[in-house]
């Protein structure tokens, strides 16, 4: 991985982020700093992932996984987080 590829991860990664934040009606219960965050981080393993495989350079499959990784590690928290808590006694 060269330092364009770890920072363009980062650059998907905070974008799908920020987006996953947009997209959510009303309010959500998680900061924005911790999508960004959590969005950056899979974006990072997308990367590695990617470079795993052979996409040694930074080419339209990298984008994709790291993308699709941030998206799905995004909604995850997104849906997870909720400010309602049940009582289930």
């Amino acid at each position: 991985m060269t330092i364009p590829g770890i920072a363009a991860a980062i650059a998907v990664g905070l974008t799908v982020g920020a987006l996953g934040r947009l997209v959510v009606p009303g309010r959500p219960g998680v900061p924005l700093w911790l999508t960004m965050t959590i969005g950056a981080a899979a974006a990072l393993l997308g990367a590695i992932s990617a470079w795993l495989v052979g996409a040694r350079e930074l080419n339209l499959l990298a984008l994709i996984v790291q993308a699709g990784l941030a998206t799905v590690g995004v909604v995850i928290v997104l849906a997870t987080a909720s400010k309602e808590h049940s009582d289930s006694r």
